[in-house]
């Protein structure tokens, strides 16, 4: 499928027909060159990127869909979101929407070549809850890696809940990394608990997801750098779990995270 394909699948929430990975000669290279021409494509009729997702950070549902390393996805204007804690989102246009709790980076500068972990931490602005729909354009979420990186890295939307400033809750990465090894989040639907995760699910800690995720960015040709004022979700602590219009949903966080709740329209 062309670039245009994919976006017209996107705009209209339909499957796609044929997975690109069935051609044997399509790989990550190919579905990049593929996410970054979509992204030109919005750009052009006035979409605004306002950062990144990090998909496929948690480790423990890699067999579940036998995708075994993580990806990336732009975020842009038109499908993030922004609440103290309770927010409303459409699923209108999505394709076979899921849910996924993660923690949120916001960035105060371009973090420098070969981050250290103690450099991108400097670089870091505030955290905060968030809730990531996912989508997918395969039937039944069947796909191989490369087709999840031309489906846009699966991103659908994103609501950030509270911004808490980086220097509130640590000193240093080392610090901000074991405050994440020690939060929960419990997956709540209608007051019922779905499912709990940890941060340290997501390659150790949301902080070590970012890390990944940069040196991927800028080992893709033809991708953007990370700017100052950029989003980030790093990848979600359970699994992605299947929504629907009218449901609500709470991620549970422990600190330093806080409560955070949806509706879907």
């Amino acid at each position: 499928m062309t670039p245009q394909t994919l976006l017209g699948h996107y705009d209209d929430g339909r499957l796609w027909p044929v997975a690109p990975s069935q051609d044997a000669s399509f790989g990550m290279e190919q579905a990049y060159r593929d996410a970054l021409a979509v992204r030109e494509l919005r750009m052009a009729r006035g979409e605004t990127p306002r950062g990144f997702k990090i998909g496929f950070t948690n480790r423990g549902i890699w067999q579940r869909y036998g995708v075994f390393g993580p990806i990336w996805g732009t975020v842009y204007e038109s499908t993030i979101s922004f609440c103290d804690g309770l927010g409303v989102v459409s699923l209108k246009g999505t394709c076979q929407p899921r849910l996924e709790p993660e923690a949120v980076f916001g960035m105060k500068a371009t973090p420098a070549k070969n981050a250290s972990l103690a450099e991108l931490f400097d670089a870091l602005d505030w955290v905060a809850p968030g809730f990531e729909v996912v989508q997918s354009h395969l039937q039944d979420w069947k796909f191989q890696a490369a087709d999840t990186v031309a489906d846009g890295g699966l991103h659908a939307r994103l609501l950030v809940g509270s911004k808490v400033p980086i220097g509130e809750i640590a000193s240093s990465a080392t610090q901000l990394n074991a405050v994440f090894a020690a939060a929960n989040v419990n997956l709540i639907q209608n007051r019922k608990v779905l499912e709990s995760g940890r941060g340290a699910n997501v390659l150790g800690g949301p902080l070590m997801a970012l890390q990944h995720f940069l040196k991927e960015l800028r080992a893709c040709p033809g991708a953007p750098d990370l700017l100052p004022g950029d989003v980030i979700t790093t990848g979600t602590w359970t699994d992605a779990w299947p929504v629907l219009p009218g449901e609500q949903w709470t991620a549970d966080f422990s600190a330093p995270l806080s409560r955070l709740q949806l509706v879907f329209e």
